[in-house]
């Protein structure tokens, strides 16, 4: 079902932070920075995988995703819902329930057998489609999902997550180079917000967090081990 009830941008990030904050999929260790998959060091770790168990957090962001996506694309912009292997795929299926549309879904790589295909379910040539994914970094790792949407004949020009780093200032353009807006419901930025007002953090963890998200680049060659 479409929802029919339209917060703020302002205060669905904000509401967002604080639902991954009550889950617990924010994480925050400046002692002991997190390793990435880019093998690069980070104080902050986010887990939106969570979010599929719990059902009344998870249908409030899908919600939250779905209007986001019609208020900034259109109400009518798309014909297909696609998810990213892996952690997208419960989140296109939810998001094409709500707007009516097909769902399919986009291997990383093709299989290796069988149809050799990277696209799973109907998608036809000339459909418009929307990626969904649970977040993006520096927008890299959409690419190749968009590319393969396109190899079909369908287009796509949006890409809608739950979660943005928002530190990356090459994000958005390496996504808008390739012909893609993303849309988001919140980033490092809310989270941070919510959890100084909510006290989820010490200070001085916090206070690193900060650091780390104002110049994240020179944060981790500096403690980047050899």
């Amino acid at each position: 079902m479409i929802p029919s009830s339209y917060p703020s941008k302002e205060e669905i990030a904000r509401l967002t932070a604080r639902m991954l904050l009550e889950i617990k999929a924010v994480h925050f260790n400046a002692a002991e920075p997190f390793t990435l998959a880019s093998g690069l060091p980070s104080p902050t770790y986010i887990d939106c995988r969570k979010l599929i168990s719990y059902p009344r957090i998870r249908s409030t962001l899908m919600d939250f995703l779905t209007v986001t996506v019609m208020r900034e694309a259109g109400f009518e912009a798309f014909d297909n819902i696609a998810g990213g292997e892996t952690a997208g795929i419960p989140f296109a299926a939810m998001v094409a329930e709500r707007m009516a549309l097909p769902m399919t879904y986009v291997r990383k790589k093709p299989k290796g057998y069988g149809r050799n295909a990277r696209i799973e379910g109907a998608m036809t040539e000339g459909e418009r489609v929307l990626l969904v994914e649970d977040l993006t970094t520096d927008g890299g790792s959409k690419l190749s999902f968009v590319d393969a949407i396109r190899e079909t004949g369908a287009s796509c020009g949006h890409t809608a997550v739950i979660f943005y780093y928002g530190i990356f200032p090459e994000t958005e353009k390496t996504l808008g180079d390739h012909g893609v807006k993303l849309h988001h419901l919140c980033t490092w930025w809310d989270v941070l917000a919510e959890a100084r007002a909510s006290k989820a953090f010490d200070d001085e963890t916090l206070k690193e967090v900060e650091a780390f998200l104002t110049s994240p680049r020179p944060w981790q060659e500096a403690r980047q081990k050899s």
